[in-house]
């Protein structure tokens, strides 16, 4: 049985806006979680979902559909937020201090029945200061982390998307891991 991504995407082939219109509504989201990930900055997202869905409609007919639609758009919207992070002067320093938290340990990370306002905002915080760190990270290793552990994919999807070698994919995992670590470990 055919999965309704291959089915819209041979309708969209053959002309069918309706059909290009479901695969946009099934995939803008994600690409835009991906791409503010990425970017960190709301208008570039909104940039880059635009952009892509521009490329995949100019070539869609390169599409091959013996990989997954989702692989192929990935991979488009991966490759615009690299090419905006390339383009762009850093804007951090990977020395920069980040905000000492006290009290906050990693007993404050368990979810709890009973959600305090006092827990939200630690969890806020926390997220905060791992999105900062994963935002600190040099591009090849942010693409990856953010895939991996933001969108979700497995190292074989993630492979697929950047068109890298799986063991390149785990390297860049574990070096990011650490970087995070490193980063984080006092305040964490």
């Amino acid at each position: 049985m055919e999965n309704p991504e291959g089915r819209l995407t041979k309708l969209a082939l053959k002309g069918d806006q309706r059909a290009f219109a479901e695969l946009v509504e099934l995939y803008k989201d994600k690409i835009y979680h991906l791409a503010y990930r990425m970017l960190n900055n709301r208008h570039e997202a909104e940039d880059i979902v635009q952009e892509t869905f521009l490329r995949v409609y100019r070539n869609l007919d390169r599409y091959d559909d013996k990989q997954k639609f989702s692989t192929w758009i990935y991979r488009i919207g991966t490759n615009l937020c690299i090419d905006r992070l390339r383009k762009r002067k850093p804007t951090f320093s990977l020395d920069a201090e980040m905000n000492d938290q006290e009290g906050v340990d990693g007993y404050s990370l368990i979810p709890s029945d009973n959600v305090t306002p006092e827990t939200e905002l630690l969890l806020s915080e926390t997220q905060r200061l791992i999105y900062e760190a994963i935002d600190s990270l040099p591009v090849k290793y942010r693409s990856v982390m953010i895939l991996r552990y933001l969108q979700d994919l497995s190292l074989q999807e993630i492979s697929d998307v950047m068109d890298i070698p799986v063991t390149t994919i785990k390297t860049r995992v574990h070096r990011g891991r650490e970087f995070l670590r490193k980063k984080l470990g006092p305040k964490m």
